[in-house]
C-alpha cells in the first residue's frame, strides 16, 4: 500500500509539473506576441493641444477698421492644406513705416529685404504700401533663390498694385533652409488683391500662423488733439522664441500722423519691453520681423516726437499693443501650461538685472520644475549664480508671488514646502528676485517647458 501511495503521489507531483509548464509556454506565447504587437505598432503620441490652455479666454479682439488700411489672406498653398497661409495689406499713400528685426547672422531673405527697402525710403511718398506674408516655409539660409523668390513676389506685387518696387515689404516664416518657388504665392496675388477689405483683422492674423494655437490681435485707442486714434496689430509665434526678438512677426497699423523717426524710436523703444522681453525656449529665428505703419488719417497733429504730451501717449498705447502681443506670444508657447513673470529688483545695474531674469527664464532646469508644479527654489539660486551678474548670497531675496521663499543667504523662516507648492499649481506665476545691491531692474516673461514642447518640435517637418 505504501508503494501504491507514493505511486500515486508521485504522478499527481508530475501531473501539476506538466500543468505548470503548460502555463508557463502559453504565457511566453502571450507576451511574444505583445512584443511583436509593440514593435509593429509605434507607441501612439500625445496630441497637442487645439488650443493653448492660457489662450485669452475671449478669443480674438473685436478690432475696428483703421482708415488707409486694408487687409486680405488666401490658402495659397504654400505648405497647408485647406488652410489661409498668405496675408496681404495694403496702406494709403503718405503712410510711415518703421520696422525692428532679428539681429540673428543667418537672417532670412525677407528680413535683409526688408531692413534695406525701410534704409531706403524717402518721407512724404506720393504712392502707398504693400505688406504681404506668407506661412509654411522662412525662405531662409536658401542662398541667391531666397532673394530672386523676394523680388520676383514683391516685384509681381508692385506691378499689379501699381506700387514702387521699394514700397513692397514681405514677410515669411515657417520651416528653415527650404525653397521656397515665387508661384507658390504669384498665382495668389490677384484674390489677394481683389480680396482687400477694412476689418479682415482675425483672416490675417490667422494666415500668418506656423505652430499657434490662436489668432494674437490687441488693440488701444487713445486721445490725441481731440481725435479718437486707434492702435492695433496682429502676430505670431510660439517656439524658437529669445530676446533679439522671437521666431516671431508682428505688424501693428495706427491711424494717427507720426514722423518716420519718430515712429521708429517709439517702436525700438517699445520693442525692448514687449517682444524683446519674452522667452519660450532661448532659441532666436532668422526671421522675426516688426512693422509699424502710420495712415495719418485721423487728423491729429503729426506726432514729432515722444517727448511731446501726444508723443507720450501715442508711445504709451503702442507699447501696450506690442506688450499685449508679445504676452500672447508667450501664453501660446509651444506646449506651454504656465506664464510666468520673472522680475528682478536690486541688482547692480539694469544691465545686470536683465542678465539674472534671462538666465532664471531661459534655465531648462526652472521651467521643467514649474511644468513639475515643483517649488524648488535652489533653481532659482542655481540660475542667478550663473547669469554672471553681481551677487551676493546673503543679500538675495526670493518670492514666488507673495511669499517669501529664501533670504540673508538661507530658506525664510516663514517659508513652507506646502504653501509654494500649492502657489506653483495657478496657471500665472511671478518670481520675484531682490538682488540687494543696487536700483537695477527688468522683467522677462516666459513659460514652462513640458513633453509637448518635445513632441511639437520633433515632428515640426513632417
Amino acid at each position: 500500500m505504501a508503494k501504491k501511495d507514493k505511486k500515486a503521489k508521485h504522478g499527481k507531483a508530475t501531473g501539476e509539473v506538466a500543468e505548470l509548464k503548460r502555463k508557463l509556454n502559453k504565457l511566453r506565447k502571450k507576451l511574444k506576441a505583445e512584443r511583436v504587437g509593440a514593435e509593429a505598432s509605434p507607441p501612439t503620441k500625445t496630441p497637442a493641444p487645439a488650443v493653448s490652455p492660457l489662450a485669452p479666454k475671449d478669443g480674438f479682439p473685436s478690432i475696428p477698421p483703421i482708415e488707409g488700411l486694408r487687409l486680405s489672406a488666401v490658402a495659397a498653398g504654400v505648405k497647408y492644406k485647406g488652410r489661409k497661409d498668405v496675408m496681404l495689406a495694403e496702406l494709403t499713400p503718405g503712410t510711415t513705416i518703421a520696422g525692428v528685426f532679428t539681429k540673428s547672422s543667418t537672417r532670412s531673405a525677407p528680413v535683409l529685404d526688408c531692413e534695406a527697402k525701410l534704409a531706403a525710403l524717402k518721407p512724404g511718398a506720393a504712392k502707398g504700401f504693400a505688406f504681404i506674408v506668407n506661412a509654411g516655409n522662412s525662405n531662409a539660409f536658401t542662398g541667391h533663390a531666397g532673394q530672386q523668390t523676394v523680388d520676383e513676389v514683391t516685384g509681381s506685387l508692385a506691378q499689379l498694385m501699381n506700387l514702387p518696387k521699394g514700397h513692397v515689404f514681405s514677410s515669411s516664416t515657417g520651416v528653415i533652409g527650404q525653397p521656397l518657388p515665387p508661384e507658390k504665392i504669384t498665382h495668389a496675388l490677384t484674390d489677394l488683391r481683389d480680396g482687400l477689405a477694412e476689418g479682415n483683422w482675425e483672416d490675417a492674423a490667422r494666415a500668418i500662423m506656423t505652430t499657434d494655437t490662436f489668432p494674437k490681435g490687441a488693440v488701444r485707442q487713445v486721445e490725441l488733439d481731440g481725435q479718437t486714434v486707434t492702435i492695433a496689430g496682429f502676430a505670431k509665434g510660439s517656439g524658437m522664441i529669445a530676446p533679439d526678438m522671437a521666431t516671431m512677426l508682428g505688424y501693428v497699423f495706427t491711424d494717427a500722423a507720426v514722423t518716420q523717426p519718430a515712429l521708429q524710436a517709439m517702436l525700438k523703444s517699445g520693442t525692448n519691453v514687449s517682444f524683446n522681453a519674452v522667452t519660450v525656449d532661448s532659441d532666436t529665428s532668422t526671421s522675426d520681423t516688426v512693422l509699424v505703419a502710420a495712415t495719418g488719417m485721423a487728423g491729429n497733429s503729426s506726432i514729432t516726437s515722444a517727448r511731446t504730451e501726444a508723443g507720450r501717449a501715442f508711445a504709451a498705447g503702442l507699447t501696450e499693443v506690442l506688450q499685449d502681443l508679445a504676452l500672447q506670444i508667450v501664453r501660446d508657447g509651444e506646449g506651454a501650461t504656465k506664464l510666468v513673470e520673472v522680475r528682478v529688483t536690486g541688482a547692480k545695474s539694469a544691465r545686470d538685472a536683465d542678465k539674472v531674469a534671462r538666465a532664471i527664464a531661459n534655465s531648462p532646469l526652472v521651467k521643467t520644475a514649474i511644468a513639475g508644479e515643483d517649488p524648488n527654489w535652489g533653481r532659482i539660486v542655481m540660475a542667478v549664480g550663473k547669469s554672471g551678474a553681481a551677487a551676493d548670497r546673503d543679500l538675495l531675496n526670493i518670492r514666488f508671488g507673495d511669499i517669501l521663499v529664501a533670504e540673508k543667504g538661507w530658506v525664510a523662516e516663514s517659508y513652507t514646502e506646502e504653501a509654494g507648492a500649492d502657489y506653483m499649481k495657478r496657471e500665472e506665476l511671478v518670481i520675484a528676485v531682490d538682488m540687494g545691491l543696487g536700483n537695477g531692474e527688468a522683467t522677462v516673461w516666459t513659460c514652462d517647458l513640458t513633453h509637448q514642447y518635445i513632441t511639437i518640435n520633433a515632428d515640426y517637418r513632417s
